[in-house]
């Protein structure tokens, strides 16, 4: 088996790995990591070869991007301070312990590199932790915070992780530059994405066309990380910082078909490149073992210890945080998403799992220093990150799912039925509105009137057929019958057309591309 046919072996894997997952209950990040290391340990399966440089700006932009796409400005903001205690503080005290526990139990592990491995370990992996919320139901405010932990952590730890790799390789460090540095490569990074962001969307509109704007999208994730790096800032803030200016400023209410397309897209390549990220993982485990040959008892007493550290610090950070944030959520107007109880707190706690980034950067650690010696304990550092990672995505991952059903911490569905409830009501609100707009400038006959009135009203109706209850029961019930029975019919009538559209593909003189246009007509007029 060669490289290619490897690649193809993992996004093949992505792809099953989600419905077996929804059928086993477990996370599809986790099965694929087994899946990998499944692959590591079988003979005709080659080592992994990408060049450790390349990991982080080829995997996280179009992870990070896909997982923006779920979230929004306004949720980043009412979770600024629990985000702020878990994606920033507590990289830092992680970071700090680590390198402490590291720096007393491996014999001549220089400080600088008990710094790096600290950085490395310290984030959780973003994607394991949406992948996971997303397929367990859990609460909406957990979700958030998950979504928002993993999306600014790596950005101080990578900032740690190069200011301590730095010291190692120089054998000098200074505060006050390591200050100027985070500080400088946050700011270059938000004003990078700022003004691709800002690029991007006027590009959007002078395209037009949804293919390639969706194309444009692709490229924007990538074009926002490179540039960031290249003027010495941080890529993974820029990246950020360019998906929630696009997911806040580039949405056309009125572009129904790039939304759809660009949705499944986004769904595509997170699948793909998640699956992939995670498999690589899994397969790593076979350049750790060799590293441990011959030391195993000391290297995984070393591993046991720092994955100790690693889930008890997330512990200890998370009471004390939780019951801070609560005393100053309870002094604010509007909600918060924060933990409200205990059995949510422990679901935080075992939701820390590492991977992508911190293999990454166990990967990119440098072989040499300045003065040409060999980087400091090099291979124990990598050993070490990977028995974090292996440990918290694979024993994690798959007793999460048990955890959640023990404590019973489920999504409040009745508050997610009322808000979609109020969101239904409010769209049929607006498209009455307009309706009475439209006849103040318009004269319409008294049939053409009502006939809207009622279309208007089945707006809400479509989305969720609760928003007639509060009018007559039985006129509600009769509607909605109707409704059902004109759309199942009119998608019988549709499917028909399909059919035939497809079935004219293929006849002698008929234009392919005139039949995928008429056919993508008849798609979209299926999904109104």
């Amino acid at each position: 088996m060669d490289q290619l046919a490897l690649l193809f072996v993992l996004l093949l894997g992505a792809v099953v790995s989600v419905p077996v997952g929804d059928r086993l209950k477990l996370p599809a990040p986790v099965l694929m990591t087994l899946l990998g290391i499944v692959l590591a340990l079988l003979d005709f399966v080659p080592n992994v070869s990408i060049p450790p440089e390349l990991i982080l700006p080829l995997l996280l932009p179009p992870l990070l991007y896909a997982a923006v796409r779920r979230t929004s400005w306004r949720q980043f903001t009412a979770n600024i301070r629990p985000i702020f205690l878990l994606a920033v503080a507590l990289v830092f005290v992680t970071t700090v312990c680590v390198a402490a526990v590291a720096n007393a139990i491996v014999p001549g592990l220089p400080v600088a590199a008990a710094v790096a491995l600290g950085a490395l370990v310290a984030p959780p992996d973003p994607v394991a932790a949406t992948a996971v919320a997303g397929q367990l139901g859990l609460p909406r405010r957990l979700v958030s915070i998950l979504e928002g932990e993993g999306l600014f952590n790596d950005v101080t730890a990578i900032v740690l992780y190069h200011v301590a790799i730095t010291a190692a390789v120089s054998g000098s460090f200074s505060p006050w530059r390591a200050g100027l540095d985070l500080v400088l490569s946050a700011v270059v990074a938000v004003a990078v994405g700022i003004v691709l962001g800002w690029g991007a969307n006027k590009l959007m509109d002078l395209l037009g066309d949804p293919t390639l704007q969706i194309g444009l999208t692709l490229l924007v994730p990538f074009a926002s990380y490179v540039l960031a790096e290249e003027f010495r800032g941080s890529g993974v803030l820029a990246v950020l910082t360019t998906a929630l200016f696009l997911a806040e400023y580039a949405t056309d209410p009125d572009d129904v078909l790039t939304r759809l397309a660009g949705h499944t897209f986004w769904d595509i390549v997170d699948t793909l490149v998640t699956g992939v990220a995670f498999g690589l993982i899994g397969l790593e485990l076979h350049n750790a073992i060799r590293t441990a040959s011959g030391r195993w008892g000391e290297m995984l007493g070393w591993a046991a210890a720092i994955v100790g550290v690693v889930v008890l610090v997330r512990l200890l950070w998370l009471l004390p945080a939780t019951w801070l944030t609560k005393r100053l959520h309870a002094r604010r107007d509007h909600d918060e998403d924060i933990p409200m109880s205990l059995r949510e707190t422990v679901v935080m706690w075992w939701s820390g799992m590492r991977g992508v980034a911190s293999v990454a950067l166990a990967l990119a650690i440098p072989l040499q220093t300045d003065d040409g010696s060999p980087f400091p304990d090099r291979d124990e550092i990598v050993f070490i990150a990977f028995g974090v990672i292996m440990a918290t995505l694979v024993l994690q991952g798959l007793t999460l799912p048990w955890l959640v059903r023990r404590l019973g911490v489920q999504a409040d569905t009745d508050r997610e039925k009322e808000f979609e409830k109020a969101l239904a009501v409010r769209a049929a609100k607006a498209a009455k509105r307009r309706l009475r707009e439209i006849e103040a400038e318009e004269e319409l006959p008294e049939e053409l009137s009502e006939q809207m009135l009622r279309r208007a009203h089945d707006i809400g109706v479509r989305i969720t057929p609760e928003v007639g209850e509060d009018e007559r029961r039985e006129a509600h019930e009769q509607r909605v019958r109707r409704l059902k029975r004109v759309r199942r019919i009119q998608g019988e009538m549709l499917s028909a057309a399909r059919h035939e559209v497809l079935a004219a593909r293929s006849e002698a003189g008929a234009d392919p591309e005139v039949v995928d246009r008429v056919l993508r007509h008849l798609d979209v007029r299926s999904l109104r």
